[in-house]
């Protein structure tokens, strides 16, 4: 075995320790922790996209079972509005940082120059890669204990009306009490294809706002609205 395949190897034992459970087949935490940057400089790696998919989906049905059973009173909307607040981009990246997930992803030289490890979306995608990989793993009964005692004070919060908000809408809230419109707009792409930075504004008429810069649009969205919200005084 090869330094490189080590390292590899060591990476996802001590993974395991971190977050208690230990694969069977360790090809699917190791797809689940490899990001598309990293794949690209090394073809024999598969990236966790498809997995995302499926951890999306799982961690949707757990949620919707634990907000049905435990909150019974609630209607469909109040229900819907919980789990969207427990399954967003913000609450998941806010688990990946407790677990440490940043550290132990394998990312390509680049994304790791430009901060990865410590960028929202990539941390919630593999979060949800890792929840399908331990549902392919070890079923849906260890993928609930992984989801439920991760996110337990996440949904707590949820219940008792805490619901994360994100930039894009405290934003758009503001402008629409002064009954002005948001819009964002593409100013620039950077990049190859698999590494692209975009960079939007948001403007309100035509008064730009903010800017900001991500790895895709939706990314650079949410930092053009946070950029915008400093720069009129808001506290986010």
């Amino acid at each position: 075995m090869s330094s490189f395949e080590h390292a590899i190897n060591d990476n996802i034992k001590e993974f395991e320790k971190k977050i208690g459970y230990t694969f069977k087949n360790k090809e699917y935490i190791q797809i689940a922790l490899t990001h598309s940057s990293f794949a690209n400089e090394h073809k024999q790696f598969k990236y966790n996209e498809r997995l995302e998919f499926l951890g999306d989906s799982v961690l949707g049905l757990v949620v919707s079972d634990y907000l049905f059973n435990v909150r019974k009173d609630l209607p469909e909307g109040k229900l819907t509005k919980f789990r969207a607040n427990v399954v967003c981009e913000e609450s998941l990246s806010r688990v990946a940082r407790k677990l440490d997930i940043g550290k132990f992803l394998f990312l390509g030289k680049g994304e790791k120059i430009c901060g990865g490890r410590n960028r929202d979306s990539i941390l919630a995608d593999a979060t949800e890669a890792i929840i399908a990989a331990i549902y392919l793993d070890g079923g849906l009964e260890h993928a609930e204990k992984f989801i439920l005692l991760n996110l337990r004070d996440i949904i707590s919060n949820t219940i008792d009306g805490n619901i994360f908000r994100d930039y894009k809408t405290i934003l758009q809230e503001i402008i629409q009490k002064k009954s002005g419109k948001v819009s964002y707009r593409l100013v620039s792409e950077h990049g190859p294809d698999h590494n692209k930075e975009f960079e939007m504004v948001v403007k309100s008429g035509q008064t730009v706002l903010g800017s900001g810069r991500g790895r895709n649009k939706k990314e650079a969205e949410k930092e053009a609205a946070k950029n915008a919200l400093i720069n009129m005084g808001e506290e986010i």
